[in-house]
């Protein structure tokens, strides 16, 4: 029938503007074609954003500088609200036209934290920014009528930003999660941001996964693996009865094939979670009604046993199930969702028996979320969700298909001419649900858990070649030895010059010290090998093999025989006992660059582009007996290898070459694991953390590298300000030598230099330290050694 309103307006004036506005947007409302009205409205809208501009009247002070200015919309659940955006070089500025929710919108960009450009109904035309590093919510989120104003006001607020915060990346997250410096939680939060997932947008909103399976136990028991959801599958293929009867669908199918009809996330479902605490949204997106009540969010129990065995729900979770606020778990509004077919009206949502409230159901997900079963498995969801398993032929083994128009790229807006299809094809994707935009494409690794021995031996993962075992004997020493490492490398910004002595005529290549500490072992390109007493402070040998430069040198256990690696191609044995040259290993066919030695075996890198691997059976000291050498291994390379070291198990061996190639080889089977180009140049030299889970590189480019070992991913880049020559690392802080001399103290995860100590007037070209991490010592180019103590 017929009805009447009667609206009232605060500012009198406004009147013939309001009436002629609605009439404009009544006759659009009247067309027939979707299409038509879009154009109609846009037409309208834009007409009005012509005839007004930014009030400068509104810039918080008269001394800001205006970088740019152009048309925009502020993007929130459902409704966009057009105006005029301004950059000065202080704040952002937004002034809606309808003056809501307030004349303007300031953000200080010296309070920017994040920024992030976004793909907005399928378009790159986006941008989010947040004044917070861990919020789910952004400050503000723009979407704008062309990408060359988002590109230019991305730029210009990155720009300023830069000089105050690093970007992160999605790898650089991934190392502070794999580390444990932040939660699952903040993980999948951040992945989430950097694959277009805003809460501004119902159609991308953040997805977080079911971790629960159990809804009926009084206690929750966190322990056991069948409390759990098994991540490694999605939702729709985890009850095999249903997923069977959705293959035979799909082999059935013609092309485009797909395996669900409807998606994890959608703004829908969205709104299922948050009816009781946006109610309004709910109506909007239903056309001013609520879904039938027996539809309706009622139970946690119902909610995922339709998840399992529905026909076509296949949804997964949102963030606010790992959050504080359980509000929208309770009807607090009052509101009138309906009556249930047994006649029980909609109210709070039902909760399983091991919750006593809402706040405890979801301070107990919390728990879940972190707990070690999931740490051990969630990288196996980012998988199907973000990674390598989301398309493709891995999607299709993993049975993580879905329709085609839910991806990215799936459908071409722009070939599309008709307006009025083009309009009813973007809705439909709008509330259809849209998969996050891809940001791994090979297996993401897994979270290292400490060494619960309980727990994670029995886990399903079997020990990885990574995990070296320790030898009961070792135990009680090693972690003596563990402690004060722990210790030194906590301090080790207390590291303090000691002594210092110029021994050679050229650059220092290699440093060794005797077990005791008192005799120190030098090469350099001068062509000795000298022995430096710490006590006397004074050159006790020196030895001349050839007139070439010598490259690296090292003890071997003993303190006996110290070997030397020279650039004419060969490797030196010299007796310390019998203080002359015991035996030369013709090797290589160039010049030697790097040599190891681990359980009597030598490990020797050369520019004729190998790493030969030798078994050494010791000559008889007393007798004119040489040393045996057998090659056991010739890992080949395409170039020259400038440096190689082992890990602590030794099972592998890393390489770099003179054009930036890192690779991991297995030395058991003298096979490639790895084989990636991390630098542009020279790699100076890598390293593997000590639990081998992490390898760390650094070159000619400025750049440090870090690689995870069992997925070969590289997962982070800290660009340096000078080339670092040489390191030594932990797994989070590196001591690392410089070109210009200095020795740099890193912090890995922040990725910043945290100490600076002067030391060497060139660079620094060698470093040793000793088992406990208390002592070091460095060669340069500046022909000393200088000595470090850390001073507690």
């Amino acid at each position: 029938g017929r009805t009447e309103h009667l609206f009232q307006l605060d500012v009198a004036g406004k009147l013939g503007d309001v009436v002629q506005t609605l009439h404009q947007l009544y006759r659009a409302s009247c067309l027939d074609k979707m299409g038509d009205q879009a154009a109609m409205i846009t037409a309208i809208l834009q007409s009005r954003l012509a005839r007004t501009s930014f009030d400068k009247n509104r810039f918080q002070s008269i001394s800001e500088t205006l970088h740019m200015e152009c048309k925009a919309e502020m993007v929130t659940p459902l409704v966009t609200n057009p105006g005029h955006v301004c950059v000065t070089d202080a704040n952002l500025y937004f002034q809606p036209l309808n003056g809501y929710p307030k004349p303007v919108v300031q953000i200080t960009l010296q309070n920017v934290r994040r920024i992030y450009k976004r793909r907005h109904g399928l378009m790159p035309l986006g941008l989010e920014v947040f004044c917070t590093e861990n919020d789910l919510c952004s400050d503000i989120y723009l979407k704008f009528y062309n990408y060359q104003d988002r590109d230019e006001l991305y730029f210009l607020i990155a720009t300023y930003i830069e000089n105050h915060i690093t970007e992160h990346t999605a790898e650089s997250y991934m190392l502070q999660w794999q580390r444990g410096h932040i939660s699952n939680y903040q993980y999948l939060l951040h992945l989430n941001n950097l694959a277009d997932r805003s809460c501004n947008d119902l159609s991308q909103y953040p997805v977080f996964p079911w971790i629960i399976a159990d809804y009926s136990s009084s206690v929750l028991d966190l322990t056991k693996p069948e409390t759990f959801r098994d991540l490694s599958k999605p939702v729709g293929a985890l009850n095999k009865e249903r997923l069977d009867r959705l293959l035979t669908r799909y082999q059935e199918m013609p092309e485009p094939k797909f395996m669900y009809g409807s998606h994890y996330s959608s703004p829908g479902y969205v709104l299922f979670y948050l009816v009781r605490v946006a109610p309004e949204y709910m109506l909007c997106l239903q056309n001013g009604k609520f879904d039938h009540a027996d539809r309706t969010f009622n139970s946690l129990a119902e909610t995922w046993k339709n998840c399992l065995d529905g026909a076509t729900d296949f949804k997964e979770l949102i963030p606010e199930f790992y959050e504080n606020d359980s509000s929208f778990l309770v009807n607090s509004l009052k509101l009138d969702l309906g009556k249930r077919q047994g006649g029980k009206m909609v109210d709070d949502v039902e909760l399983p028996p091991w919750a006593s409230g809402p706040d405890d159901f979801l301070k107990k997900s919390q728990e879940a979320l972190e707990s070690q079963y999931v740490s051990e498995h969630l990288h196996e969801w980012i998988d199907l969700i973000f990674g390598y398993k989301q398309k493709g032929s891995e999607a299709v083994a993993a049975h993580n298909v879905f329709h085609p128009l839910t991806y990215e790229g799936g459908v071409d807006l722009n070939s599309i001419m008709d307006p009025n299809e083009k309009v009813a094809l973007l809705t439909q994707i709008l509330e259809f649900g849209q998969t996050p935009k891809q940001l791994f494409t090979i297996p993401h690794p897994r979270r290292i858990m400490p060494k619960l021995k309980s727990l994670s031996r029995t886990s399903s993962h079997n020990v990885s070649i990574t995990e070296s075992p320790v030898s009961p004997n070792e135990e009680s020493f090693e972690d003596l030895t563990e402690e004060s490492r722990t210790l030194a490398w906590n301090n080790i910004a207390k590291l303090k010059l000691d002594e210092q002595y110029k021994i050679h005529k050229e650059a220092i290549t290699g440093v060794a010290v005797t077990c005791n500490g008192s005799s120190v072992f030098t090469t350099s390109q001068d062509s000795t090998l000298k022995m430096f007493s710490k006590e006397s402070k004074t050159i006790q040998r020196s030895v001349s093999f050839s007139n070439m430069a010598l490259s690296s040198c090292l003890i071997l256990p003993g303190d006996t025989t110290v070997i030397s690696s020279s650039w004419d191609n060969h490797i030196y044995f010299y007796s310390v006992a019998f203080g002359r040259q015991q035996d030369i290993l013709m090797g290589h066919d160039d010049a030697v660059s790097k040599i190891c030695w681990r359980d009597g075996r030598l490990y020797s890198a050369s520019w004729d582009s190998t790493v030969k691997v030798w078994h050494c059976a010791p000559g008889e000291t007393l007798s004119s007996k040489k040393h045996h050498f057998e090659l056991l291994a010739e890992l080949e390379h395409e170039v020259s290898v400038n440096t190689i070291n082992l890990n602590a198990a030794n099972t592998m061996l890393v390489s770099g070459t003179k054009e930036g190639t890192i690779s991991v080889w297995d030395v058991t089977t003298a096979t490639v694991l790895h084989q990636l180009p991390c630098h542009s140049g020279t790699v100076f030299d890598a390293a593997f953390s000590p639990d081998s889970r992490h390898l760390l590189s650094t070159g000619e480019d400025c750049c440090f590298k870090v690689i995870d070992v069992q997925t070969g991913m590289l997962i982070s880049s800290v660009t340096t300000d000078e080339p670092q020559r040489c390191f030594r690392w932990d797994g989070n802080t590196i001591l690392s030598g410089s070109q210009s001399g200095e020795l740099l103290i890193w912090d890995l995860l922040g990725g910043k230099v945290t100490e600076r100590l002067k030391g060497h007037t060139g660079a620094v070209m060698s470093m040793w330290m000793n088992e406990q991490c208390n002592s070091v010592i460095t060669g340069g180019e500046d022909k000393q050694i200088i000595f470090w103590k850390l001073q507690y």
